[in-house]
């Protein structure tokens, strides 16, 4: 199997340093970009399974940057943001991150986060004992594929996304904590903030074009019924 793909697009050269050396000792394939448009160049052209994004970049931030890059591709994306800057955070997933680490991170992390995303992307979803097809009144889930229907229209989810609504609709009508959703659908044990869920929660809403399949259990989480 082919190495990896990591791109990583921040200004510090200390972070370019350090994680572009804990990449090469994991085997993974890497390059790296200074500013926001040769990161975008570099996207494009190198193609990444995972991108290491920070929000403040010269030429154009890592916001505008993955604006950009949303509207032509799904790649894994995971922001750096400072620790001071919650608006950052919230608006970075908003506009389509997978994940975020605030600054001063651990490269060993940030590599826990990396593995744990590429493990997600490259097993298939189904189990032996499960389905290959999730089938219910209005939705199909196809786990092999990663494929979403609502009725015959072909949804398009990110990888974050495809594994929130798996998590949710193999517990058809049982109600999941946000904790509970981030340990499932990011693979590890997750210390971020929970918003995390409640922001892919609302894309997953507006994608399928009805709120109803997901319903909020005020203080305690989510439930998915299709009946």
């Amino acid at each position: 199997m082919p190495a990896a793909k990591i791109l990583v697009i921040d200004d510090e050269p200390s972070i370019h340093n350090v994680v572009t050396a804990y990449l090469k000792a994991e085997g993974y394939e890497f390059q790296s970009a200074m500013d926001g448009p040769a990161g975008l160049t570099a996207a494009r052209s190198f193609k990444p399974d995972i991108i290491v994004l920070d929000v403040m970049l010269p030429g154009m931030d890592g916001i505008e940057l993955l604006a950009n890059l949303r509207r032509e591709s799904n790649i894994y994306v995971i922001m750096l943001t400072a620790r001071s800057e919650e608006t950052d955070k919230i608006v970075g997933l908003s506009v389509g991150a997978d994940d975020y680490l605030t600054k001063p991170f651990s490269p060993r992390e940030l590599i826990a986060r990396i593995k744990a995303a590429l493990r997600r992307m490259q097993s298939p979803s189904a189990t032996v004992s499960e389905p290959a097809i999730l089938k219910f009144a209005h939705l199909r889930i196809d786990l092999s594929a990663r494929r979403v229907w609502v009725g015959e229209r072909l949804i398009e989810l990110t990888a974050v996304e495809f594994d929130l609504l798996i998590v949710l609709a193999q517990h058809h009508s049982m109600v999941l904590s946000r904790e509970q959703l981030l340990e499932k659908a990011w693979g590890y044990d997750y210390f971020g903030d929970t918003r995390v869920v409640d922001v892919h929660i609302g894309h997953i809403r507006q994608k399928l074009g009805d709120d109803h399949f997901i319903e909020t259990i005020r203080g305690v989480g989510y439930r998915f019924e299709d009946k």
